[in-house]
C-alpha cells in the first residue's frame, strides 16, 4: 500500500479500457535518455495511439509520444522514437506466446513513477466487440441510474 501512495502517474490510456478487455496487466521499465525523463516529470505524455511488439526477443513500445522538453534544445530527442520496454526474459516469452495466439494483443495502459523511475503498466489484452462496447456503456448507465436513485431516495 505504500508503494500505492508513491505512485506518480504521468500519463493513462483510458481508452485501452473500453476498446480491449484487459486479461493481465505487467509492469515493465522504459528505457529512456535524459530529457525525456525530464519532459515525463513534467507530464507531457500521450498514449493514445500506442502499441507493443515482441522482436528478437526484447519487447518494444510504439507510438509513445513524448514532447521535446522545453529548456533541452539540441539534446532533445524524437517525440515518437521506438522505446524499448524492460521486462524479465520470462515474462517476454509469456507474453509473446499469449500474443501468437488470435485476437491478443499487448497494450500500454499508463506511465507512472515508482521511487524515481518511469514504468509502465502494460496489458495482455482482447480487443472488444462492438456489442461488447456497448453491452459495457449499458451496464454503466444502468449502475450510474442505480446509483442516482439510491441517493435522490436517501435525501428524502
Amino acid at each position: 500500500m505504500a508503494d500505492k501512495q508513491q505512485e506518480k502517474v504521468v500519463a493513462e490510456n483510458r481508452q485501452a479500457r473500453f476498446e480491449y478487455e484487459i486479461l493481465e496487466v505487467y509492469e515493465a521499465g522504459l528505457e529512456l535518455k535524459g530529457t525525456e525523463v525530464k519532459s515525463l516529470r513534467a507530464g507531457k505524455a500521450n498514449l493514445r495511439d500506442s502499441f507493443c511488439l515482441i522482436k528478437n526477443g526484447e519487447a518494444w513500445v510504439h507510438n509513445l509520444h513524448i514532447s521535446p522538453y522545453e529548456q533541452g534544445n539540441r539534446f532533445n530527442h524524437d517525440p515518437t522514437r521506438v522505446r524499448k520496454l524492460l521486462l524479465h526474459k520470462h515474462e517476454i516469452m509469456k507474453l509473446f506466446g499469449a500474443i501468437s495466439q488470435k485476437g491478443l494483443t499487448i497494450v500500454p495502459l499508463k506511465i507512472y513513477f515508482t521511487r524515481g523511475k518511469a514504468k509502465m503498466a502494460i496489458a495482455l489484452a482482447r480487443g472488444k466487440k462492438l456489442w461488447d462496447k456497448r453491452q459495457d456503456m449499458a451496464e454503466r448507465d444502468a449502475k450510474r441510474e442505480i446509483e442516482r436513485a439510491f441517493r435522490d431516495r436517501q435525501r428524502q
